[in-house]
């Protein structure tokens, strides 16, 4: 039997997309401003998660970029679980942190459901737009489809996650500008770090020698392909 390896890049932008998501569950809890706006602390590292969703589809493939979403997805959910356990289980008697970490882990199951769903729904997106534009663009454009795909990702994630998480409880002019400011922001950030997503895709591409293009393939989500 043929034994199936991963290169070092690839797991490496898989431990790195993985940390992202987590982390930004955690940085989320903290609102900043930036300017006139409030946004979540979370802007720092999700953005990272797009950038390295285009990298994968870009280099190996939607399928690969399938089954890193997938694994994401289920760390995020893991993180997710335990903490909510943790914050379930009452602290010792001496210990007088409670209402601290339950900020940072007693994740509302609303709030969670539509994490999940928007993070599902964005980067699936992401990676679907990315991929397509490959084939239609002949390789050609990176820039571009990178931009766009991510805008597609992003304002995915942002209609779905809202709505759910906050619907009701925010009035619905604030959560529209919230919205807006969410896309733009993480889009610009892609924008400005983009010669370095150019520089690791080639670096990659060359060192692994793989350029995969999504011919006749299944974009069906529920279908893990093999590594």
């Amino acid at each position: 039997m043929k034994e199936k390896t991963v290169s070092v890049s690839f797991m490496l932008m898989g431990i790195l997309f993985c940390v992202c998501l987590i982390s930004a569950n955690l940085l989320a809890t903290k609102q900043i401003m930036f300017g006139p706006f409030n946004i979540t602390a979370g802007i720092l590292v999700f953005p990272i998660s797009y950038i390295v969703n285009d990298c994968i589809v870009e280099v190996w493939g939607f399928n690969k970029a399938k089954f890193l979403i997938w694994t994401g997805f289920l760390m995020n959910f893991l993180f997710v679980f335990f903490g909510y356990v943790a914050d379930l289980i009452p602290g010792a008697p001496y210990w007088n942190n409670e209402e601290g970490f339950h900020n940072l882990f007693g994740l509302a199951p609303r709030v969670a459901a539509a994490s999940f769903l928007a993070f599902l729904s964005g980067s699936f997106l992401n990676a679907y737009v990315m991929s397509v534009m490959k084939v239609a663009s002949s390789g050609r454009r990176f820039s571009l489809r990178a931009v766009l795909s991510s805008v597609a990702g992003e304002t995915a994630d942002s209609l779905i996650f809202f709505p759910i998480a906050l619907g009701g409880l925010v009035p619905w002019d604030n959560l529209l500008l919230m919205m807006f400011w969410q896309i733009l922001l993480k889009t610009l950030y892609e924008v400005v770090i983009l010669p370095v997503t150019i520089r690791v895709v080639r670096w990659v591409k060359r060192v692994e020698g793989v350029d995969v293009y999504d011919k006749n393939i299944s974009y069906n989500i529920l279908k893990v392909s093999q590594l």
